[in-house]
């Protein structure tokens, strides 16, 4: 939390200024002069302030006439011996990349200024290991980058003190994770986690019987790993979920399970030989983008492969062996209202209500309305 500052003079006294002026002077109407001031105010500013040396500390005050203020330290590529660094105590963000660290424990992230720190980037390190109370003192801690190091394992409850909403575990060479890694301070708290670019081959459900409730991890990037099958992942809100890029063999039936909530999905550029089992999607009832883009050799099981997905709004197929579109597509589909298929060609649903006055047993024909923008010209509806 920022200290309080002086306040400016009042704005009653500004006006007394404004209407002391002598009337020989040139003036300018007292509103026109207090609205920049007033502007001033309540934007925020930024100022530099003395710091640790090599580093460099960013102050940015808020609130009217500046009544607050945070400090962001970057102590980034200085080297190993940096650590630990004494920081302002009203430092909101603590930037540690690129000193080459190997491993950070609890004394390192201790002393005045850490226990309000909000945000901490130790990305670009050769952490191999971080202390399982490396983190136990932040307990405002809501924005963690730990990517581009060698982390090999995650301790269990790392983050069980901090309030975390983002966390960045990209790039490490992680093989197996627990989900229960992920419970946080803040339990119901929606939580952002990314791992792609990693070696996971599996992820370890949250047990049944915890004593601590599910992470409520809301976005997921599992892209670049070596995962064959879709994890379990039943007890998680996601609501964006990334499998991109892995070798996934197969997608069936309950591969999704427990997922109702998930509105977008993205299975692009899959290694091998994917392949999508009818009824595969069916328990995605609320997805409303599904991204298969990149995967070449994807072909088509029927169009049964999208039964289920009533709530669908976006489908990109750009880059697979499925187009041309099977008839009975939009069947499937009752909500698509577009679909991506490659080059640049975007198709839309067109509904024709038909002639008037309509038939009783008449109902509109819905087609889809293909544009190539390289030609600038519509390619004539394809009744589906």
């Amino acid at each position: 939390m920022g200290r309080p500052r002086a306040h400016s003079p009042a704005l009653g006294e500004l006006l007394s200024l404004s209407e002391s002026q002598s009337p020989c002077s040139p003036t300018m109407p007292w509103p026109l002069l207090l609205l920049p001031l007033l502007l001033l105010a309540v934007s925020g500013a930024q100022t530099t302030r003395p710091c640790f040396p090599g580093c460099q500390c960013e102050v940015e005050t808020f609130g009217l006439f500046d009544s607050f203020s945070l400090t962001r330290v970057d102590c980034s590529g200085l080297g190993p011996h940096i650590v630990p660094v004494p920081i302002p105590l009203d430092t909101a963000h603590l930037d540690l990349s690129s000193n080459r660290l190997e491993t950070v424990n609890e004394s390192v992230l201790a002393g005045p200024g850490y226990t309000t720190l909000a945000g901490l980037d130790l990305s670009h390190n050769l952490l191999a290991s971080i202390s399982p109370t490396a983190f136990s003192r932040l307990r405002y801690l809501e924005s963690l980058d730990i990517s581009h190091n060698g982390l090999a394992a995650l301790p269990a409850e790392s983050f069980t003190s901090s309030p975390l909403s983002d966390v960045n575990l990209s790039h490490n060479r992680l093989r197996e994770v627990s989900v229960s890694a992920f419970t946080t301070h803040s339990p119901g708290r929606a939580l952002h986690v990314d791992l792609s670019h990693n070696l996971i081959h599996r992820l370890v459900p949250h047990p049944a019987g915890a004593s601590l409730p599910a992470p409520a991890i809301q976005s997921l990037n599992l892209a670049w790993n070596r995962l064959r099958t879709v994890p379990d992942l039943r007890d998680l809100p996601l609501r964006y979920l990334s499998l991109d890029g892995n070798p996934l063999a197969a997608v069936g039936p309950g591969a999704f399970r427990g997922l109702a909530g998930l509105t977008h999905l993205s299975l692009g550029s899959l290694q091998g030989l994917p392949q999508l089992a009818p009824h595969g999607f069916r328990e995605l009832q609320g997805l409303q983008v599904l991204d298969l883009s990149g995967n070449p050799k994807l072909k088509w099981a029927g169009a049964e492969v999208f039964s289920g997905l009533g709530s669908l709004q976006e489908l990109d197929l750009s880059g697979t062996g499925l187009v041309p579109l099977p008839e009975m597509l939009l069947v499937h589909l009752p909500a698509l209202q577009s679909i991506s298929v490659g080059q640049g060609v975007r198709c839309r649903r067109l509904v024709r209500e038909g002639a008037y006055p309509r038939q009783p047993v008449s109902s509109p024909k819905v087609a889809l309305h293909c544009v190539d923008p390289r030609e600038r010209a519509a390619e004539s509806p394809n009744a589906l």
